[in-house]
């Protein structure tokens, strides 16, 4: 039955062009790439490359004289070449079957002959190993240098600097023989007492957080590797965890009163390792390992804070510009 209104007549017409220009611009474009090749769809992969060979010899343009010969050569050789590329591959080879067997599917086939086209051939494994790689010598290259951006910056206080000085001297690592310096500038002089003076802090100083020396096992890739023994030595943990505290109810160690207290505080690792030691040990005799001494401590904390706020005359004055500006503060257009 043919179309009788406008509308009805649109959608038809949209419906003949996807099933009648399957090919266009597409595969081997009007043409059945296997019909190019001479070959049929159950065939093998080595018939079709043996098939291509034989037409590729035929029509290289090198076996051919003259220029409209040579010319009729090139175009059936591409024609050849194009057919085999896409029959050669098999998921191409699929994606053309497929199409030949569903060719009401239209705009699929086009999403899918030009995602093949489009989209790179590498293997995904290959690409998330550069990633890795890449972000692995990212992170030990920033650690490293906040570390000696750390140390370059305590070698400038002059209480780290003068205690440094003190320890160089008195392991007699700074050069004071007035023979051996001879000849050497005093910039020369000065470099080699830096270098010096930067190996003791190094040695001596414990530099916690994020500006601590960066070491081996914090790299992405040896974690990921680590993963599975790291995974079972957490499951080891919390088993023992329960079985200790939970049900046997032993008191908790130093250790694990410190886990709770950082666990309570949300700190992470490297926030925990920047607290001084005389701080934690203040922790301890506060009890704060217990919720609900620690609760009624982070209560007095922010009470105290806002106290202070409240007589800040810089919190004020921001106060009374919020006040007095309400319909400024606002975001977006209005």
């Amino acid at each position: 039955m043919w179309p009788t209104t406008p509308a009805t007549l649109f959608i038809w017409l949209v419906l003949i062009q996807g099933s009648y220009a399957l090919y266009e611009g597409m595969y081997c474009g009007k043409e059945n790439c296997y019909e190019v090749l001479g070959v049929g769809r159950d065939d093998s992969k080595g018939d079709i490359a043996k098939a291509y060979r034989k037409l590729a010899r035929k029509w290289h343009p090198d076996m051919h004289q003259g220029a409209e010969a040579k010319a009729t050569a090139e175009k059936e050789f591409q024609r050849i070449a194009t057919a085999y590329e896409i029959l050669r591959d098999a998921d191409s080879k699929t994606d053309y079957d497929y199409m030949l067997d569903n060719p009401d599917e239209f705009y699929w086939h086009y999403y899918r002959y030009y995602y093949r086209r489009v989209t790179p051939k590498v293997d995904v494994r290959l690409v998330i190993a550069v990633t890795i790689t890449v972000i692995s010598a990212c992170q030990y290259y920033v650690a490293w240098n906040n570390y000696r951006s750390a140390v370059s910056y305590l070698l400038q206080v002059p209480k780290h600097r003068t205690r440094a000085m003190q320890i160089a001297r008195e392991e007699k690592l700074l050069e004071t023989d007035k023979k051996k310096l001879r000849g050497k500038s005093k910039s020369e002089i000065r470099e080699e007492e830096e270098e010096v003076l930067k190996k003791v802090i190094e040695e001596k100083m414990d530099i916690r957080g994020g500006y601590s020396k960066p070491h081996w096992t914090d790299i992405l890739w040896v974690r990921i590797i680590l993963l599975p023994y790291t995974t079972a030595l957490y499951i080891k943990w919390y088993v023992t965890w329960i079985w200790r505290f939970n049900i046997k109810k032993e008191e908790y160690g130093e250790e694990e009163k410190f886990y709770l207290i950082q666990k309570y505080m949300n700190c992470t690792k490297t926030q925990w390792e920047s607290v001084d030691d005389e701080q934690k040990r203040e922790y301890l005799k506060l009890r704060l390992w217990k919720k609900a001494e620690f609760d009624e401590w982070k209560a007095e904390r922010e009470a105290e804070m806002k106290a202070k706020l409240a007589e800040s005359s810089r919190y004020k004055s921001i106060r009374r510009y919020l006040k007095n500006n309400k319909q400024q503060m606002t975001f977006g257009p209005e």
